[in-house]
């Protein structure tokens, strides 16, 4: 007997760091059975059927934070992320990260206000690395343990192959 196939959701999500390799977060509020959770997580989204991960990624900065880019950023992180409640509808998601440098802005994409909740965003803010690793409130980021391989990133440079995450 074979194994059930897992549905997991394919999406792209842009390390944006600017000038002061500060990060560009956009902060998810997101209705859980257990209570309201906010999670600090890079811009990005879903791969829509047809398209490519780097398609999608142009489309998803374009319209949340405004962000263009020409060139194809390298791909520099994996998550795979097995857990029913955590995409709905699917049995989880698999995050392909890519870093984009670029000079710092203020974020404002094409999407409304009310298209960006629709998202479930309720705002963005470029955070320095110490203040990630220094954090203490009831927000989490996503991967949780964002703050470590940001600093080996940060540190090294573009990895020679994606670097897997957890949760």
């Amino acid at each position: 007997m074979s194994p059930a196939k897992v549905n997991l959701r394919r999406s792209v999500r842009a390390i944006v760091l600017d000038e002061d390799d500060r990060i560009l977060l956009c902060r998810l509020v997101i209705a859980k059975p257990s209570g309201t959770i906010n999670v600090w997580a890079a811009p990005g989204g879903g791969v829509e059927p047809g398209e490519t991960a780097l398609a999608a990624l142009r489309r998803e900065l374009r319209e949340e934070v405004g962000l263009a880019i020409d060139a194809d950023p390298p791909h520099v992180w994996h998550q795979k992320v097995i857990d029913p409640g955590h995409a709905v509808g699917y049995d989880g998601v698999i995050n392909d990260y890519f870093l984009v440098r670029t000079a710092s802005f203020r974020p404002r994409g094409v999407m409304s206000d009310d298209e960006l909740a629709a998202e479930n965003i309720d705002g963005f803010h470029w955070w320095q690395l110490s203040d990630i690793a220094d954090y203490r409130g009831s927000d989490v980021f996503s991967p949780r343990d964002l703050a470590a391989p940001l600093a080996a990133l940060i540190a090294g440079g573009v990895p020679a192959r994606p670097v897997p995450l957890s949760l």
